[in-house]
């Protein structure tokens, strides 16, 4: 077996990924004999295959996998169970049998990114319920701030986009998009809400980081509001990440 250790990202399409550069450079320049892979994969449930490989000893999970996953793992850390989200996976190796535990460092990345810009905010709308979406509620609640989730369907406790009022948004002090569009490539797509009721006093954050600015933010933006993207959110959670495959 090598002495190279590999870590990854599972996903579906993982062209819109940082991650792999992003390790890979910290790898070279901390002289650390280890790789970062993607693993894109087409079914969740082609996960358990690639745990057999032992070199393995980390994973990050993306869209749209992060609670699709979790019945695949062996155990899952408390705070991951209670968001219902999974972004990094430890795998144990002994010589018959290898072991996971799920963790969620998304939580940290989103709350330690959006505290310092905090002043008079309360009140939050969250564009899309996938697991990253989970992972956003959690750490607001973290920071005092209520929550409202928006779907492309209406369900109890959750808005659909149609429902989205100005008096709504006039009424919100963060928006969060969570959900893929504007992600690259499909630059000219962003969530359907009345935009024009945004303004100075409100916080808008994307968490995609490709493009630096998504068509969400320069809409939000062009009315006033402060905007932030997702790259210091992921910057985060890596450090989280790797702190967990090192405990």
């Amino acid at each position: 077996m090598s002495n190279k250790r590999i870590y990854g990202l599972i996903g579906k399409s993982l062209g819109h990924s940082f991650s792999r550069q992003y390790f890979n450079n910290k790898f070279l320049k901390e002289g650390i004999n280890a790789e970062y892979v993607n693993f894109e994969l087409p079914d969740i449930l082609d996960f358990p295959a690639i745990t057999l490989n032992k070199e393995i000893c980390g994973l990050n999970v993306t869209i749209p996998y992060k609670s699709v996953i979790m019945p695949l793992l062996d155990e899952i850390d408390d705070t991951a169970r209670a968001i219902g989200a999974v972004n990094v996976i430890k795998l144990y190796h002994t010589d018959n049998a290898t072991r996971t535990k799920g963790f969620n460092s998304d939580y940290i990345g989103f709350r330690d990114s959006i505290r310092p810009l905090l002043t008079h905010h309360r009140q939050a709308l969250i564009l899309g319920t996938g697991g990253a979406s989970l992972a956003v509620a959690y750490a607001l609640r973290q920071l005092g701030i209520n929550v409202q989730f928006v779907s492309r369907t209406a369900k109890d406790g959750i808005l659909s986009y149609g429902q989205l009022t100005e008096e709504i948004i006039r009424q919100t002090d963060i928006i969060v998009n969570t959900t893929p569009l504007g992600m690259f490539p499909d630059i000219h797509s962003c969530p359907n809400i009345p935009y024009t009721a945004i303004s100075s006093r409100h916080l808008c954050y994307d968490l995609t980081y490709n493009p630096e600015e998504t068509l969400f933010l320069q809409k939000a933006k062009q009315q006033g509001a402060a905007i932030i993207n997702g790259e210091q959110m992921l910057i985060n959670q890596a450090i989280e990440s790797w702190k967990i495959w090192h405990e």
